[in-house]
């Protein structure tokens, strides 16, 4: 169901005083923009910005040199040697009627994706008589995004993927940049725009969109880096092709200019957990990795039906047969896995499939089916992320360069920040909610 756009419909009207995350948003946004025009008013940030890639800012370190302008190296020029400042005006007495409304920027600048960008000046005026307009306030005039639909029909009319017009003038856009034909895996729906209502009628497949590198054009079905495959449309890259060479300075001084095996980070040493085999009273230590779910979809929570026949129901750590024979686990015992981070409670599936000395808990196991009260805490027994805490690694903050650039989005690829290990014993198979 990936090539597809779904709403999401409530099941039942929200209970008693029950509200959705959007209307608690909008609750907090009011009172506090009540409370902050008389305590904050307007005021000026100012605030440091990453290069940012697909952007003038990749040209920022030619040939990936980096020079310290602490160290006198060179000036410290924002953009350049340094991150961008801008001062930011922010009216805090007016967050909440800026937060129920499209703002001018979306016509005046156009919307950018991965280098290309949009104008959708149309869209706006369709959403002033989708959603109507706000009547007062600074944002007078402005299409309205009060209500939750709004805000889905807004998305929709603004993306590639569901408004064909946009898709296609991307194209052309990008079709001017690099001089190859690619507006017609678009043109075909150019007409065509997907609304909120569409989606909840039956899964509605996505347009051909310069926002990502595959093609739905013509009915297949999306598959990666068709685009540039087959229209020869440059990778977004230094050289504008996959390459495996990074020469950039602090490529270099770690020693990773092109792939290398880095072995696990040695928890022992850097925050005292134990060492991996290490067996005691209170368990076996390993190492533990959270790969993407094995029950689940990626547009189905595990509590669908067809999950749950497959699955034993409930969350599942995998272990080797030799780990948990060590701490007398048979397969399907209650386990808790303990370290300094946190506690989960999990059945144990054992599994000759399984190296000594890792498990794997399997991600987004949803923690609302069969989780028990921990007896390490008393409380209920956390999910996979519980065990995990998010390590930087320095290379990821590289910027200024070609395709290197810092995103808060995720700090990737590589799978650092899911290098834990932890304690994991049998637990009391009598379990209390």
């Amino acid at each position: 169901m990936h090539p597809y756009v779904h709403s999401f419909n409530p099941a039942i009207a929200p209970p008693w005083e029950t509200r959705t995350d959007f209307e608690a948003f909008g609750t907090i946004a009011r009172q506090f923009s009540r409370l902050a025009a008389r305590h904050l008013g307007v005021r000026k940030d100012l605030m440091a910005l990453p290069l940012l890639h697909d952007t003038p800012d990749a040209l920022a370190n030619p040939r990936g040199v980096v020079r310290d302008w602490k160290a006198g190296e060179c000036d410290p020029v924002p953009g350049k040697t340094m991150p961008k400042f801008v001062v930011h005006e922010r009216d805090y007495g007016a967050v909440a009627q800026k937060w129920a409304a499209l703002g001018p920027l979306v016509e005046e600048l156009g919307l950018t994706t991965k280098g290309v960008t949009t104008m959708p000046d149309k869209e706006v005026e369709y959403l002033k008589h989708k959603n109507g307009v706000i009547r007062d306030g600074v944002a007078a005039g402005r299409p309205a995004l009060a209500r939750d639909v709004h805000w889905c029909e807004a998305i929709l009319a603004l993306s590639g993927t569901t408004n064909g017009r946009l898709a296609t003038q991307g194209f052309h856009r990008s079709e001017e940049r690099t001089g190859m034909r690619m507006a017609d895996l678009a043109a075909e729906h150019e007409g065509k725009l997907v609304t909120f209502a569409d989606t909840q009628a039956a899964p509605t497949p996505v347009i051909t969109s310069p926002e990502w590198s595959g093609s739905e054009h013509g009915g297949r079905r999306y598959s990666p880096f068709t685009i540039n495959v087959e229209r020869l449309k440059p990778w977004h890259t230094l050289t504008g092709r996959q390459h495996f060479f990074l020469d950039h300075d602090w490529m270099t001084e770690a020693g990773e200019n092109l792939p290398v095996f880095r072995p696990p980070l040695d928890m022992h040493t850097l925050f005292g957990e134990p060492q991996v085999g290490e067996q005691g009273e209170l368990g076996i230590t390993v190492r533990y990795l959270t790969p993407h779910n094995k029950w689940s979809i990626h547009s189905e929570y595990q509590d669908n039906l067809f999950m749950l026949s497959l699955s034993r129901g409930g969350q599942t750590i995998w272990m080797s047969v030799q780990d948990a024979a060590k701490v007398g686990v048979k397969d399907n015992d209650w386990i808790e896995a303990v370290n300094r981070n946190g506690v989960v409670v999990a059945r144990a599936i054992v599994s000759a499939r399984m190296p000594e000395g890792t498990v794997y808990m399997h991600h987004a196991q949803d923690r609302l089916i069969d989780v028990p009260l921990t007896e390490t805490s008393g409380k209920r027994g956390g999910i996979h992320n519980s065990l995990t805490r998010l390590f930087l690694k320095p290379t990821h903050l590289i910027g200024g360069y070609a395709q290197l650039a810092f995103a808060f989005n995720y700090l990737g690829p590589t799978g650092n920040q899911r290098d834990e290990v932890t304690v994991i014993r049998r637990r009391n198979q009598e379990v209390q909610y």
